[in-house]
């Protein structure tokens, strides 16, 4: 079987392999095992891989390199236009010449994929949609036109599109998902515990940008310490605002209390899990908040908005607290639960047995389905 993936993810090049965001490479790494021959169309850049990078696990790699582009100005927009001629050429002759065509959606090469895939009905294809599917949600333009072509089954023929959460009135091709980080093997009956009086930690991991919000998660720490002392918080993951969450924590004399730890590989990241009591994610918008489900695994309750499929995944509450984005209102439930150890066990327990569901081995048995003729 020949698959043709078609993203918007930026890959580098080293030693003749092909390195993108890890957590996407791993997913699609389990898709591979199934392809004779992979054909990539996305953007490739000069830069070396970095910690958070993986690379594709196949020997028979076809890489169609595009020219990144953007939509979000009239001058990035222009200059798009004369970057497309190429793009929808490589884009329309993998698409043809594979037996199962792969979207990565949301995204600029998602949208242009979107509608070339229309030009092939009768061929498999999936789509996976990473974003909010929620339909309310407030999106850009962009977004919301590939969930409606997607959504369409007039247009969109013969495919399965992967979604997050279950939403009210789709259509026959949507598909709620998942997706997965650790295996059966991996699964421990960890019973955590939490008392006032010793060490209690919160993690953060994500990218230090304004969508992830980790200002909000500094400043609940900061307010709930004014009630509990022995907590700290750790930070993992890069972004623009470092600096600016850095001259926060300097001001705020907050150096003791959290930690930032920049980019760092899974098994130092599992490690935090095991170890940590709270994952908190404050974040504008997800599909599947690969922060949060990965902290359940371990035991660790979850804070986090309310959006996309997270309400679900929280079971409304059970297996965690939303975060109201109010400091005081929200320390204030998050000290209620510190105070109430019991309390703490019941949601840590909940929330493990849900995310230890979603298992590797479960992840790579249902995409088998998928792409049986």
């Amino acid at each position: 079987m020949k698959i043709a993936i078609i993203t918007h993810v930026v890959h580098t090049k080293s030693d003749n392999r092909y390195f993108a965001y890890a957590p996407y490479v791993r997913e699609m790494n389990m898709w591979l095992k199934y392809a004779d021959e992979l054909i990539v169309v996305a953007p490739i850049i000069p830069d070396a891989s970095t910690a958070i990078d993986d690379f594709y696990k196949h020997q028979n790699i076809d890489f169609r390199k595009v020219s990144n582009f953007s939509m979000t100005s009239f001058k990035n927009g222009l200059a798009a236009v004369f970057k497309f001629p190429k793009i929808i050429f490589e884009i329309f002759k993998a698409m043809q010449q594979a037996d199962h065509i792969h979207l990565r959606c949301p995204g600029n090469m998602g949208l242009l994929a979107c509608i070339l895939q229309i030009f092939f009905p009768s061929k498999p294809k999936t789509a996976k949609y990473a974003g909010n599917w929620d339909p309310k949600a407030k999106q850009p333009w962009s977004y919301k036109l590939q969930k409606w072509i997607l959504n369409n089954t007039f247009l969109t023929r013969n495919m399965t599109v992967l979604v997050y959460g279950e939403w009210k009135n789709q259509s026959e091709n949507i598909k709620p998902f998942f997706t997965a980080t650790y295996s059966e093997k991996e699964k421990e009956a960890i019973q955590k515990t939490i008392h006032p009086e010793e060490t209690i930690r919160m993690l953060f991991i994500g990218s230090l940008v304004e969508g992830k919000n980790p200002m909000y998660a500094i400043q609940l720490l900061e307010q709930i310490k004014k009630s509990n002392q022995y907590i700290v918080l750790e930070i993992y993951g890069e972004g623009k605002l470092r600096q600016e969450l850095e001259n926060y924590i300097e001001v705020n004399n907050l150096k003791e209390d959290i930690i930032l730890h920049g980019n760092q590989n899974q098994d130092i990241i599992k490690k935090a899990y095991q170890q940590s009591h709270f994952v908190v994610l404050p974040s504008k918008s997800e599909g599947w908040p690969k922060a949060i489900a990965e902290g359940m695994f371990w035991g660790c309750v979850p804070l986090a908005t309310a959006v996309s499929c997270v309400p679900d995944m929280l079971a409304q509450g059970k297996r965690g607290i939303f975060l109201q984005m109010e400091v005081e209102k929200d320390a204030a439930t998050v000290n209620n639960l510190i105070n109430n150890p019991a309390d703490f066990e019941k949601k840590s327990s909940a929330a493990l047995q849900w995310s230890q569901k979603y298992t590797l081995d479960y992840f790579e048995a249902e995409i088998q389905k998928l792409l049986q003729p």
